[in-house]
């Protein structure tokens, strides 16, 4: 973490989270957990066109948030431009059932990010950090880009300068007046899990280190 930033996110207008307040989270270790656990973002923005909401590859360095994309991208060209977005990541942990009706919910991490996207000079450093958030080690064993792919794409960063979380996790809350109503009640947990790597069948190399610690964690988890 920054040394300079602080632990917890003040809430603005935007961010304050009011509906069920007390599973709101405003500090960046929350945040920071919630954004690397993902590989995947939604960024919102509007333009001529009207309301837009693309999903995107996504990862962390330091107090950022960074997406890359073609040039020519409707995504990229209207973040160039400076306007407002908003971007959400939710990881999906479990469907709550509870006795009521209208009290079942989920368990879930989610975060929001406002404000407006800037470009990154450093392409190279930052699309080597995408490949260490997808395989730690993998950057040195591909062909690395080459003056033309780089020169197609933009690398692009939000500052978590203004974001929020929100969190459930735990049993279904009942009314007092369901609690003897005779229906099963609990959690039906979702778990992303990692499948067994399956080699493209014109493979040739040998299995890497980040590819059998991958199958290692796989068997783990069965």
């Amino acid at each position: 973490m920054n040394d300079n930033a602080p632990a917890a996110l003040p809430p603005t207008d935007r961010t304050r989270v009011r509906r069920v307040a007390e599973n709101a989270a405003y500090d960046r270790a929350t945040l920071h957990a919630i954004i690397d656990a993902a590989y995947l973002c939604h960024v919102a923005f509007t333009d001529d066109k009207g309301t837009h909401c693309i999903p995107t590859a996504c990862w962390r360095e330091g107090e950022h948030l960074y997406i890359h994309g073609s040039n020519g991208g409707r995504l990229i060209k209207w973040l160039g431009k400076g306007i407002q977005a908003c971007v959400t990541i939710t990881h999906l942990d479990g469907l709550v059932l509870a006795r009521s009706a209208f009290n079942h919910s989920m368990n879930y991490r989610s975060a929001m990010v406002y404000g407006r996207f800037e470009p990154v000079a450093d392409k190279h450093a930052s699309l080597t950090a995408l490949m260490d958030h997808l395989a730690v080690g993998r950057q040195a064993e591909v062909r690395a880009g080459n003056d033309k792919e780089f020169a197609a794409t933009t690398v692009m960063r939000i500052a978590l300068d203004e974001a929020a979380c929100k969190v459930r996790s735990g049993p279904p809350v009942d009314d007092e007046e369901d609690m003897q109503h005779p229906v099963w009640v609990g959690v039906l947990p979702l778990v992303l899990q990692r499948g067994a790597p399956v080699a493209d069948p014109l493979n040739t190399a040998a299995t890497p280190g980040y590819v059998a610690a991958w199958a290692a964690e796989t068997q783990a988890v069965l």
